[in-house]
């Protein structure tokens, strides 16, 4: 089974992007289910400023692409259609926040006649602030065949940690979430890759696929609503994404594709 999961998508050129390029990508690497992390792609330049999240629009064109199921994390309950985005059955946000929080953070399909499930997490510090503990989260989703978890969290530790909890009992604990790739691809003894963040897939020329001036003001006590607007970064499109080779419901190689 040939899997491609793809990392924070940024705004609406970017998710135009994905949906132009991942036919291509699905034939040449022979794909049987492809995985995004979709929820910053509302982001958008200048006024007015709606937050990140993802729309029902975007959430179409990427399905309609190719895209078999979308993973969120701590923007996916922003904009006007959040609501609409999470009840739709091929998108995720993180298990470990309380049920009454829209959306759900586990799927279960059928790939080439084999059962894969899908798990959305999130990091216990600085992500969510209603994110619960993780493991107990973890212990009470019923999964079946090859388990894939998208783990969106600041924590490069955290998410070696629970990758090594797990290990041998799901096929990959992919990080997402910092928008920095990391460079380090691993498998573990068990059988389960590893990768700290997949990275973004975003416009280039700013850490994050956006100038930070606004968070960085924030930090340093500045009043961010004097800046000017919000606006995306203006390089070329990157893809930040990891294909997996996973037999017998383990992972025996990851490549990163760009």
């Amino acid at each position: 089974m040939k899997v491609l999961f793809i990392g924070d998508i940024v705004g609406p050129q970017a998710t135009a992007y994905v949906a132009a390029r991942l036919p291509v990508l699905r034939r040449e690497l022979a794909l049987d289910l492809v995985i995004a992390n979709g929820e910053n792609c509302a982001i958008t330049s200048g006024e007015p400023w709606t937050g990140f999240g993802l729309t029902s629009a975007l959430l179409e064109h990427l399905l309609a692409s190719g895209v078999d199921v979308i993973t969120t994390g701590n923007h996916g309950w922003e904009g006007p259609d959040a609501a609409t985005v999470h009840s739709h059955p091929r998108v995720l946000r993180p298990a470990n926040v309380p049920d009454t929080m829209p959306g759900k953070g586990a799927l279960t399909l059928d790939v080439a006649g084999e059962p894969v499930t899908i798990v959305n997490l999130a990091g216990e510090r600085g992500v969510i602030r209603e994110a619960q503990p993780v493991w107990p989260a973890w212990q009470s989703i019923e999964r079946q065949g090859t388990v894939i978890v998208d783990f969106h969290g600041d924590s490069a530790w955290e998410k070696m940690t629970f990758a090594t909890a797990v290990d041998g009992t799901v096929a990959a604990v992919l990080g997402t979430h910092t928008h920095e790739a990391t460079c380090l691809l691993h498998l573990l003894p068990g059988g389960t890759a590893f990768v700290a963040d997949v990275g973004m897939t975003a416009p280039l020329g700013s850490p994050g696929g956006f100038p930070l001036t606004h968070f960085a003001a924030k930090y340093a006590g500045q009043d961010w609503r004097a800046l000017p607007p919000f606006a995306l970064s203006d390089g070329p499109v990157t893809l930040g994404a990891v294909c997996l080779t996973i037999e017998g419901d383990r992972t025996v190689a990851i490549e990163r594709i760009v």
